[in-house]
């Protein structure tokens, strides 16, 4: 954490030309502005993967109501899924190591002000550790691809399941 801090006070109050204490807050209050942007985008992201995810679905749900034989289609379709869900995963995990290395750095600048309000915060929330006083997010959001990741899979797995010809299969089993 020295080496964070190192880093981010690279000029030293005592070395500093101009009103430093001022300068900081406006540094801090631009840096907190571009951590809530960070969480709008990475709602807007969560967004357009479940609206996604929701089409492709639907387009699977559509064709097998209008086409029993389009087994390589809807195979396709689910691969592609679970490719797009996995992308998504990383992009949830991208995002929230963001989140966390600009709330680390928030924790460092407010060393230096009067308040220490997000620290405080995470303080209170037992800094994420404990689920009956704060479940993050991210533990939440980053299921949700999986959850379709496992739901593709299984459509896959029934498609197979249902192109076997359990007919002939039977007829032959009970032949011999």
């Amino acid at each position: 954490m020295i080496m964070i801090e190192d880093d981010l006070f690279k000029v030293k109050e005592a070395d500093y030309k101009g009103n430093y204490q001022d300068h900081l807050l406006s540094q801090y209050r631009l840096y907190v502005g571009s951590a809530e942007k960070i969480s709008d985008r990475r709602q807007r992201t969560n967004d357009f993967f479940l609206t996604l995810n929701s089409a492709i679905l639907a387009f699977l749900g559509y064709s097998v109501v209008q086409s029993e034989g389009r087994f390589n289609l809807m195979t396709i379709f689910s691969l592609a899924g679970i490719v797009i869900c996995y992308f998504w995963y990383r992009i949830i995990r991208s995002y929230k190591n963001i989140n966390s290395g600009k709330f680390k750095v928030i924790h460092i600048i407010e060393k230096k002000l009067p308040l220490a309000l997000y620290d405080t915060e995470w303080t209170a929330l037992d800094r994420g550790e404990n689920p009956k006083t704060y479940l993050p997010f991210t533990h939440i959001e980053i299921k949700v691809p999986w959850a379709f990741i496992i739901l593709y899979f299984l459509l896959i797995l029934v498609r197979i399941i249902l192109s076997i010809p359990w007919n002939s299969l039977c007829f032959k089993i009970i032949i011999n």
